[in-house]
């Protein structure tokens, strides 16, 4: 038998682009039900991007979940571009009058997960066999698996939140679909350190051998990334060799 459920908006993804979305739905009077693959454990322990620019805390204030990024969030007023061997400083406030939030993805995801908590959000997490089906009709439909039980939500909007590498994106049909990507020819290791920041700021830097950044997470954890090869494994970056770089 299979358990059926009807909503508003079925969000795939509970990462804090399907989060804040429910949120801001849950603000207008619209419900939403979200799916997740994964388990809230793992997802609230996935370490991401820990930089936020303006318009992303404007729409987590908006969401009401900004407070505890306004008391623990480091708030920079610029950054430094390296090159030729010199730093030089960009004053985003001066120039724009916004500013750079360093606070971890991690975090907004648990700040948002605690504010749906509190407006009692349905959750299907560990989910399996999902499957997108009716898009062009005024009733879409998403079937999924949750512990050997078949689900059906009925739905008037399903939003896609679940990445590149997610379901909703090969559900929609081929003539509908347009896609906007640009690869590149190299790759990224990135390094969560305890260890306080090289800088106050964040240094984006350009070198011979390519682009590094010094970021952090807060006044004694940082954040370092290398330029890599794309076919580039783990074990070829040991600590010694990463430090170096």
């Amino acid at each position: 038998m299979t358990k059926f459920v009807k909503t508003c908006v079925c969000i795939i993804g509970s990462g804090p682009s399907g989060l804040l979305l429910s949120q801001l739905l849950a603000n207008a009077g619209i419900d939403s039900i979200i799916l997740d693959r994964q388990d809230r454990l793992t997802i609230e322990a996935r370490v991401r991007a820990g930089v936020l620019e303006q318009g992303t805390v404007d729409a987590l204030e908006e969401a009401g979940a900004a407070d505890r990024l306004h008391r623990e969030a480091l708030v920079h007023e610029g950054f430094e571009l390296a090159f030729n061997g010199v730093r030089h400083r960009i004053n985003v406030a001066g120039l724009t009058g916004k500013t750079v939030t360093v606070y971890g993805q991690t975090e907004v995801t648990k700040d948002l997960f605690d504010r749906r908590e509190q407006g009692c959000q349905q959750y299907y997490f560990d989910v399996s066999k999902v499957l997108i089906c009716d898009l062009e009709i005024n009733k879409s439909n998403v079937f999924f698996e949750k512990d050997g039980q078949k689900h059906q939500i009925e739905c008037d909007y399903i939003a896609g939140c679940d990445g590149s590498r997610g379901v909703s994106r090969g559900a929609i049909p081929t003539g509908k679909r347009r896609l906007f990507e640009r690869t590149y020819p190299f790759g990224w290791l990135g390094v969560l350190t305890e260890r306080p920041p090289l800088s106050h700021e964040l240094i984006y830097a350009n070198h011979d051998r390519g682009f590094a950044l010094a970021s952090m997470r807060s006044p004694h954890r940082s954040r370092y990334y290398v330029q890599c090869g794309l076919e580039d494994s783990l074990i070829q970056w040991p600590d010694d060799r990463f430090w170096e770089e």
